[in-house]
C-alpha cells in the first residue's frame, strides 16, 4: 500500500518518486522497508510447507516476489527492485530450491537479454554501456566512475590521511557520502583501511549465517539466512560498481554510507537476527 501511495502522494527528486512525507514529521523511502518485509513474508509463507518447495510454491513465491519489484522498478529505482529480487531468489535457494531451475531461469534471462535490452529506460542503457566503457562520456555518464576509480587509485597503500582526500573534499566525487562512499574511504584510509572494513563486513555476516544456523524453526532460519546474506549483497554490489566491476545503481554501503530510511531498515535487521538468537535452539 506504502509503494503505491508513493505513486500519487510522493516527492520527486532528480527524476524519481521514491519518497513518502509526512509534513514536518518525517520523510521515508517505503522500498527500504519492503527490503525486510520481502524476506519476512517469504521465510513466513515457507514455514509450515514442505521443503524443499514444490513448483506451485515457488510459482506464488515469485509472484510475491514480483509484485513489489514492479512497482519499485516503475519509481524509477532498479538498483533497489533488483536488491529485493536478489532478497527473494536468497530465501527460495535456503528454502531447498532445484539448482536445476535456478539454471533454468539463469539460462532465459541470457537468453532474453537482447529483448530486456529495448525494455530499459534511456538512463538505464546508458549506465550499462557506461560499465563497459567508461571513457565513451567521460564527462558526462562516465564522470562519477572515472573520478571513483581516481581516488580509489591515489589513495595507495595507506591513504592520504583522514579528511584529506582531494576528489571528494575538492567536489570531484559525486555521492562522495552516499553510494561512493566507498572510493572516499580509500582515497583516505588506503588499502588497508579498506581490509579492515571488509575484514569487519566478513565478521558480522559469519556472525549472522552462525546465527540463521541455530535458529529455532524454519522461519528464523530462511529469515535469518537472508538478512546475513543480503547484507553481503549490499556489501558486494557497493563496492563492484564504485570499483567498476558491476554497473553504477544507487546501492548504499551498509552501515557507512549517509541515509536515514536505510540504516533503519538495517538495524531492524539486526534487532530480528538478535530476537533469532535469543530464540534460538539449545544445544546439549
Amino acid at each position: 500500500m506504502l509503494l503505491i501511495a508513493v505513486y500519487f502522494f510522493g516527492d520527486e527528486v532528480n527524476g524519481s518518486k521514491r519518497w513518502l512525507r509526512i509534513p514536518n514529521v518525517i520523510g521515508f523511502q517505503p522500498s527500504e522497508i519492503m527490503k525486510l518485509v520481502l524476506p519476512m513474508i517469504l521465510a513466513w509463507y515457507f514455514h509450515d510447507r514442505h521443503l524443499p518447495p514444490k513448483k506451485r510454491h515457488v510459482f506464488w513465491a515469485v509472484v510475491i516476489i514480483l509484485l513489489p519489484a514492479a512497482l519499485i522498478v516503475r519509481q524509477p529505482d532498479l538498483g533497489t527492485a533488483l536488491i529485493i529480487c536478489a532478497s527473494g531468489v536468497l530465501v527460495l535457494l535456503l528454502a531447498g530450491i532445484s539448482w536445476r531451475f535456478v539454471f533454468g531461469t539463469l539460462g532465459v534471462g541470457v537468453l532474453s537479454a537482447p529483448a530486456i535490452w529495448f525494455l530499459l529506460q534511456d538512463y538505464q542503457q546508458r549506465r550499462i554501456l557506461t560499465f563497459l566503457n567508461p571513457e565513451r562520456d567521460p564527462l558526462g555518464d562516465g564522470w562519477n566512475i572515472i573520478q571513483s576509480k581516481t581516488a580509489i587509485g591515489s589513495g595507495g597503500l595507506s591513504g592520504k590521511g583522514l579528511f584529506e582526500g582531494t576528489q571528494s573534499h575538492l567536489d570531484f566525487l559525486p555521492e562522495s557520502q552516499t553510494d561512493f562512499i566507498i572510493a572516499v574511504l580509500a582515497e583516505e584510509l588506503g588499502l588497508l583501511g579498506v581490509v579492515v572494513l571488509l575484514i569487519m563486513y566478513i565478521l558480522l555476516v559469519g556472525r549472522g549465517t552462525i546465527m540463521a544456523i541455530q535458529a529455532q524453526d524454519t522461519f528464523g532460519r530462511l529469515l535469518g539466512g537472508t538478512i546475513t546474506f543480503t547484507f553481503f549483497v549490499y556489501v558486494f554490489v557497493n563496492i563492484g560498481m564504485v570499483s567498476g566491476v558491476l554497473p553504477v545503481v544507487g546501492v548504499p554501503l551498509p552501515l557507512v554510507s549517509s541515509g536515514g530510511t536505510s540504516i533503519l531498515t538495517l538495524f531492524s535487521g539486526f534487532g530480528i537476527l538478535m530476537s533469532i538468537h535469543t530464540h534460538r535452539r539449545i544445544m546439549l
